[in-house]
């Protein structure tokens, strides 16, 4: 078990620094471009594969940061992607079983995220608050999901502000993990939550820059 764990841990670090170079070259760069596109799928693969090793991980070894990391990423990525190709929900386009399960999935998490969270500010254990931040953003996001999918869209291009919206967060949940790893100046509560208070408002941002009302 230690060595699959090791194996997992090497691909884990090398997907990781792959995805925040690749995230960071598309945060950086024009949106929407052929290099933007080429950079984004070894972002998508990256932190997908990424994700998966955290979550078999933390679950070897029990580690609460990196399940809540994991799980993050691997639904902000993927919806993100699948968006890509949930254009015409506007026009009697059905989502696919894999964009149910990926919202419920996400669902179920933050609900535990919140509820477990919950429970260790009760006991006066800071890291609640990560629990909660993160609870409450999945659980909105999966909500938004579930309006989109039954056709309550209101902008045309609400594919892409989604899109935009989760590749961020996923950048996000994977510049988050590696500033907890490293991190020796910082307080705990801070280092989890710098890069959420730094980035949400280019999110905001960049999702009112391409956003087209219907």
């Amino acid at each position: 078990m230690e060595t699959i764990f090791t194996i997992l841990l090497i691909i884990h670090i090398i997907a990781g620094s792959i995805g925040l170079l690749t995230g960071t070259i598309n945060i950086i760069k024009k949106k929407g471009d052929k290099a933007h596109k080429s950079v984004g799928k070894f972002f998508f693969y990256s932190m997908l594969i990424n994700g998966f090793a955290g979550f078999i991980m933390s679950l070897i070894h029990r580690n609460d940061f990196l399940l809540i990391v994991a799980v993050f990423s691997i639904y902000m990525v993927a919806t993100g992607q699948r968006f890509l190709s949930l254009k015409q929900l506007n026009k009697e386009q059905k989502p696919k079983a894999i964009d149910w399960i990926l919202t419920y999935t996400m669902l179920v998490f933050a609900f535990l995220f919140i509820i477990y969270g919950s429970y260790l500010l009760i006991n006066k254990v800071n890291f609640g608050i990560v629990l909660l931040v993160f609870g409450v953003v999945s659980c909105l996001m999966a909500i938004k999901d579930i309006k989109v999918y039954k056709g309550n869209i209101k902008e045309k291009n609400y594919w892409l502000s989604l899109h935009i919206q989760r590749m961020v967060g996923s950048y996000i949940a994977a510049l988050t993990a590696f500033i907890v790893v490293n991190n020796h100046f910082l307080p705990g509560i801070v280092g989890w939550l710098l890069p959420t208070v730094i980035f949400t408002p280019l999110i905001v941002k960049w999702t009112k820059q391409y956003r087209v009302q219907i």
